[in-house]
């Protein structure tokens, strides 16, 4: 009997219906060895001059700038149509993924009170607060793409909060900071002062537009032919991200024996994403989107940009390193809720 070779577009569709598998899998060898996405992490290619701002290139980065510009690349017509005519929900939208950590985080805040380390709880809130304060991450739009959902939408929450995030991530340092002792409110404040506007724009905005105006050049029918290989290129490079920052966390992690700071900071953080993605399903529910809508709201509000966290960390905080600990499990446990949710919806023929 012949084998068969799968095709391109079948192993396309198996990872995109087993996406979370994979997803966990990647945990589970990042734990194991390591090695391979510390690499990854550490290939360079030097630092680029632009307006007058030093910009650092990466193979992370470079990544990051592929998802990016699939997303700009799979923007359907009608869907950036209907975008126009909802742009409340783009507004109701950032404003839940500004609003929502600071609720819940007040709330964290007056139960940690009852820590028995009162220096942990502050660790947990100040590392909480990085996670709120940074911009939708780039990998949302990745699962809005496997997930069949509205790319416009979900573009349009990346590049907005990524575009007011030297505005919006100042005032949500000052908030958090006023929660925080006097200590780390001065730490949160002076946080205030980071600003990554130039950054963001040359890895997230720019190649997000690229990829848009390819969308508008070329013919519909050339880009609906490649469309399986790029949502396949897609999922192999959000698998390689995740395996090549757990590479990082995971370890980390599991060697800190302080058993109780783990399990309360995993809970409390997998209580934060949770609350994040069920707010997105709230507001949907309550402007009647689609299904389309509904998946990018929710991967939208339930994914922040970490990456940008776990650096701001490692340079201004690397005196605190338990501080990290809250943005490597968000980090975790983001990308698990989406597998999560993808797979739900995929097995109910929703996506």
């Amino acid at each position: 009997m012949e084998n068969r070779i799968p095709t391109l577009p079948a192993l396309s569709q198996f990872v995109h219906h087993h996406l979370l598998w994979f997803l966990i899998g990647a945990y589970a060898i990042a734990a194991v060895f390591p090695a391979a996405g510390l690499w990854i992490r550490n290939v360079s290619f030097g630092d680029v001059s632009l307006f007058q701002t030093n910009i650092h290139g990466s193979l992370l980065l470079v990544l990051l700038a592929t998802l990016m510009f699939n997303a700009g690349l799979g923007v359907k017509t009608s869907h950036l149509k209907s975008l126009v005519q909802k742009v409340w929900v783009l507004v109701a939208g950032l404003a839940a993924n500004l609003l929502i950590p600071i609720v819940y985080i007040f709330c964290v805040t007056l139960v940690l009170q009852l820590w028995h380390n009162p220096e942990e709880a502050q660790h947990i809130l100040v590392g909480l607060a990085l996670v709120a304060a940074m911009p939708i991450a780039g990998a949302s739009t990745a699962w809005a793409q496997n997930s069949n959902g509205n790319l416009a939408l979900s573009l349009g929450l990346v590049l907005s909060s990524t575009i007011l995030s030297p505005i919006i991530t100042p005032i949500a340092f000052y908030v958090f900071g006023e929660m925080a002792s006097e200590e780390y409110e001065t730490i949160l404040h002076n946080l205030a002062e980071y600003g990554s506007g130039t950054f963001l724009g040359f890895w997230v905005v720019l190649p997000s537009l690229l990829g848009l105006c390819i969308r508008f050049v070329v013919p519909e029918k050339p880009l609906a032919a490649v469309m399986p290989y790029v949502k396949l290129l897609n999922a192999l490079v959000l698998l390689v991200l995740n395996y090549s920052n757990a590479s990082v966390s995971l370890p980390q992690a599991v060697a800190d024996r302080d058993v109780d700071f783990l399990a309360v900071t995993l809970g409390i953080t997998t209580g934060l994403c949770i609350a994040a993605f069920g707010a997105a399903y709230w507001l949907s529910c309550l402007f009647k989107l689609d299904q389309a809508e509904r998946v990018s709201i929710m991967y939208g509000l339930g994914m922040n940009n970490n990456g940008t966290g776990l650096v701001l960390a490692s340079l201004a905080l690397a005196s605190f390193p338990r501080i990290m600990v809250p943005i490597i499990f968000y980090n975790l446990v983001q990308h698990l809720v989406a597998g999560a949710v993808h797979e739900v919806m995929g097995r109910n023929g929703e996506c």
